[in-house]
């Protein structure tokens, strides 16, 4: 996996009924874009995070990232 800053995380509930984790990658640990990501989640809290099989990215173009910042 690989990634930038800016870009958007969501993790996948693993059981029926567990909701989706959202948020955006503030930092990354890992060289060239690999992990692990230090992201800020929805619920304003920032964790070290290596990406498991549920987890999905979604890149932003480099110009939306400037503007998110």
């Amino acid at each position: 996996m690989r990634a930038s800053v800016g870009d958007e995380v969501t993790v996948k509930g693993r059981h029926q009924g567990d909701e989706d984790r959202h948020g955006e990658i503030v930092e990354v640990h890992g060289a060239a874009g690999a992990p692990p990501y230090l992201v800020r989640w929805r619920d304003d809290h920032e964790s070290v995070f290596f990406p498991s099989s549920d987890t999905v990215v979604e890149h932003r173009p480099a110009s939306r990232r400037a503007k998110a910042r």
